[in-house]
């Protein structure tokens, strides 16, 4: 299959019910969903996987309603974020949400930044996590995270002021310059 816009593929989605349409999106945006829920899960990969793959069905199944007033990453984004946040609903009452930092795989000088950099994301706050992980991690402007996360402009500089300062004050204090 040629390289197609998002648009293309979308209404060859909707249109025809193509799958090879729709595994074409997925290949170009699993890798951005599941970062974004690594930060959001403190590097959880299984639960990412698993929260990932339910963003695929539930765009799937809603593609109809993309109507192209925001990019689809954009959408995709909102939707991964609804999932996460019924995650987070269904699950806080069970405390099992994030108690403890998760094993995860590398290898290398990195595994002991990436441990630091999961366990300062833990010391963030919920809405903090979301807009570092969106802004610093996926590279969106604050104009898109307010668009996918629904909060004001405002809120979102805020959560970013707040959380990066939280990151650079632990990791100055865990000897990262």
């Amino acid at each position: 299959m040629k390289a197609l816009t998002d648009i293309s593929l979308i209404a060859r989605v909707v249109a025809f019910d193509d799958k090879r349409a729709f595994d074409a999106l997925v290949r170009k945006y699993q890798s951005p969903v599941r970062r974004l829920f690594l930060g959001l899960t403190l590097g959880d990969r299984d639960l990412s996987d698993d929260l990932a793959q339910d963003t695929f069905i539930k765009a799937y199944t809603h593609i109809a309603g993309f109507h192209g007033m925001s990019g689809f990453q954009t959408w995709l984004f909102r939707i991964a974020y609804n999932v996460f946040l019924d995650y987070s609903r269904s699950h806080k009452a069970t405390g099992c949400l994030t108690g403890k930092l998760p094993d995860r795989a590398g290898k290398g000088a990195d595994v002991g930044l990436r441990l630091d950099i999961y366990k300062c994301l833990e010391l963030l706050k919920p809405e903090e996590r979301l807009c570092v992980t969106l802004h610093l991690v996926e590279g969106q402007t604050i104009e898109r995270v307010a668009e996918i996360t629904g909060m004001p402009q405002g809120t979102v500089k805020s959560h970013l002021a707040r959380g990066k300062s939280r990151l650079a004050k632990y990791l100055k204090e865990n000897g990262y310059d």
